[in-house]
């Protein structure tokens, strides 16, 4: 399970590569229209911004599962096994109700926003844009949820 999860963070890894790519070309292309050929693109902005934002949570979900968040590492890793392991735990349970609140949250956002269209882009429906709030919330929800049952009942 462990080695699936690990391809398909690695998947999502290479998704955020896409969209930042992606974001590149969009936001050169405005550029490029506006100084170049002096005639402005008036959709690149909004979409650069919601690449940014998927950009943003999906790198988040990554950075989650490689440990790769702000945190107080000098603090916790200087403390004995039995205090770290329990630092640990308490704000495992402080990142996993975020998530939760993020998961729930952006569940009721995706559905009341889900019919509402962008302003430049009315073919984009504003519940593909906030769909990425429970997407990426459920993500860490079971990478924090693993980390809590390998506190819980793992080994050292």
């Amino acid at each position: 399970m462990e080695r699936f999860f690990r391809r398909f963070i690695d998947l999502v890894e290479w998704w955020s590569v896409l969209l930042l790519v992606l974001m590149v070309v969009v936001v050169s292309l405005g550029v490029f229209f506006r100084y170049a050929l002096n005639s402005a693109l008036v959709w690149y902005d909004e979409f650069a911004s919601y690449l940014l934002v998927w950009l943003t949570f999906s790198g988040a979900v990554v950075a989650s599962y490689r440990r790769r968040h702000i945190g107080f590492g000098l603090i916790v890793y200087n403390l004995g096994p039995g205090p770290r392991k329990t630092a640990e735990f308490i704000a495992e349970i402080c990142v996993l109700s975020f998530q939760a609140v993020l998961l729930y949250y952006g569940w009721l956002l995706t559905h009341k926003m889900g019919d509402e269209t962008a302003i430049s882009l009315v073919w984009v429906k504003m519940g593909w844009i906030y769909s990425i709030l429970p997407i990426a919330g459920g993500l860490m929800l079971l990478i924090s949820s693993g980390r809590i049952l390998h506190l819980v009942f793992g080994r050292e």
